[in-house]
């Protein structure tokens, strides 16, 4: 069951769900604002732009510290090994690269590719401080557009990206492209709460607490509110799976974690 907002009714179930803007073309969601698809890349990089300093801080405080939870079992059920390539999308401040390092061996490694230059510098700059420098590449890109030949990877990750990309359907596909035959796509994202006892306390959160963390610790309420309504804009567990197949991906499969607050959607090139 999807839990997407109306815009002018946060408090009531849409039926319309997903990409409600689709049916506009040249239109895309930004939040529950509909924009020119031409616009919603400088919106999204402005956010992110003003959040980068203190994502982990606010991402620690949104989540109860669970986000790190989510993303080590990311990691660890993730299949990369020693000599992988891996290409971690919108790694921004380098939390998935730092769990993987450790895994790809001195043989492997890591592309940290991300849109937003300061979130990149964030990620580069901690994990220089750790000592983490060999296998370890940033590059600012478009998920849509990856400058990587075909076959480059032997697997792509994505955490918390994919629901800000304007043309999600292209950027599966891309990644689709670039992955060796037997490679595998990850993506970690929230998604559709299965338990109804939760969803009313999820959105209370998500419109009330959320924006108002936002502007007592990191200065900024509507970047906060735009996270909250971008993940309500995200297709479900199903559709994102349909999304993948048809992209090209075989054996999607879904996994929920806390209760479907987020999810993890694995899908092969075969």
């Amino acid at each position: 069951m999807c839990l997407w907002r109306e815009p002018d009714s946060p408090g009531r179930a849409s039926p319309i769900g997903y990409d409600a803007a689709m049916d506009k073309p040249g239109i895309t969601h930004f939040g529950f604002r509909d924009v020119p698809e031409g616009d919603k890349a400088r919106l999204v990089g402005e956010v992110f732009s003003s959040v980068a300093r203190r994502y982990d801080i606010m991402n620690d405080l949104m989540s109860f510290g669970v986000h790190r939870l989510w993303k080590r079992h990311f990691a660890a059920t993730s299949g990369v090994r020693a000599g992988d390539r891996v290409l971690d999308l919108a790694g921004g401040t380098g939390d998935i690269a730092a769990l993987l390092l450790p895994r790809i061996g001195d043989a492997g490694s890591i592309v940290v590719g991300d849109i937003n230059g300061d979130m990149l510098a964030v990620g580069r700059d901690r994990m220089a401080d750790r000592g983490h420098v060999r296998g370890l590449s940033w590059v600012r890109m478009d998920a849509e557009a990856l400058p990587f030949p075909d076959r480059s990877f032997d697997c792509v990750t994505m955490a918390f990206g994919l629901r800000n990309v304007t043309h999600k359907e292209r950027a599966l596909a891309d990644i689709h492209r670039v992955l060796k035959i037997g490679g595998r796509a990850l993506v970690l994202e929230f998604s559709a709460v299965r338990a109804p006892w939760l969803r009313p306390l999820y959105d209370f959160h998500s419109f009330s607490v959320l924006p108002r963390i936002g502007r007592l610790v990191a200065g900024d309420e509507a970047s906060y509110r735009y996270l909250a309504e971008s993940i309500r804009k995200h297709p479900d567990q199903g559709t994102l799976k349909t999304m993948m197949e048809d992209a090209g991906f075989d054996r999607v499969d879904v996994r929920n974690l806390s209760a479907g607050i987020v999810a993890i959607h694995r899908g092969y090139r075969t």
